[in-house]
């Protein structure tokens, strides 16, 4: 494929896979440039810095002592970066090692219970015992008693609280919500510091086993930055038997 010429600057070419790489540089950005007019707009952007580029060139800031002082410290680091990524670049995990620790570690991967449940929050318990008997005799719904009496600004979507776990309410109301059977309304207010709560449970998932192949990929990643860790742990214990590492006090 022909790499176009899309410009020059003092006879010097700016090719067209100098804006895809710049694309490419952006990272998710560059689909908002990836056409004619934001393209346009990079190629003007590679002008201007091949523009400077030569100018201090031809004025010989290459020499200049400011800059000659950054150029170090940025080899510096570009080559410690450069020695970290090749000493563990050979570094891999493999299916077998993922499988041994999914089956050793059982305990990481199980997913903890969660309710849906919706709640009528008052002020006193005969209130909410008078709620109770409206919605159990069929006088009005559970959801119409939330939007008529209820305190909680969850009212407005008929008392639901949508699914949570377990200690993410305060303890009487989850000691209460997870011990209930699905469908039911607690007969008994429960009592907390905000007042007094009708609950409905609307569900219950009973918490499972996360599949291997669900998280495959993910553990994959984590266990090799693990492993990667480990390596430059070790690594750095070696080089400062080798070059030796002092720590003035002060």
């Amino acid at each position: 494929m022909e790499n176009k010429i899309l410009a020059t600057v003092n006879g010097s070419p700016i090719f067209e896979t100098e804006v895809d790489e710049f694309l490419e540089g952006l990272g998710q950005r560059g689909a908002a440039y990836n056409n004619p007019q934001g393209r346009a707009i990079i190629l003007e952007q590679i002008i201007n810095s091949r523009l400077f580029l030569i100018d201090a060139q031809k004025n010989l800031l290459e020499a200049d002592p400011v800059f000659t002082a950054q150029l170090r410290k940025l080899k510096a680091q570009l080559l410690t970066n450069f020695a970290v990524e090749k000493y563990l670049s050979n570094l891999t995990v493999t299916d077998a090692e993922v499988e041994a620790f999914y089956n050793e570690n059982p305990e990481a991967f199980v997913q903890a219970p969660t309710v849906n449940a919706s709640h009528i929050l008052v002020e006193t318990e005969e209130e909410a015992l008078s709620i109770y008997a409206k919605i159990t005799s069929g006088e009005m719904t559970f959801e119409e008693a939330a939007k008529e009496y209820s305190s909680c600004p969850s009212k407005e979507n008929g008392g639901s609280l949508g699914e949570f776990g377990q200690g993410q309410m305060v303890p009487e109301f989850d000691t209460a919500v997870f011990a209930m059977e699905v469908g039911t309304i607690t007969a008994t207010p429960v009592k907390t510091q905000f007042g007094f709560h009708l609950i409905r449970l609307n569900s219950k998932n009973e918490g499972s086993t996360v599949a291997l192949d669900e998280i495959r990929e993910a553990l994959k990643s984590k266990l090799l930055e693990d492993k990667q860790q480990q390596a430059y742990d070790a690594r750095v214990g070696q080089l400062k038997i080798i070059y030796p590492v002092e720590k003035m006090n002060g």
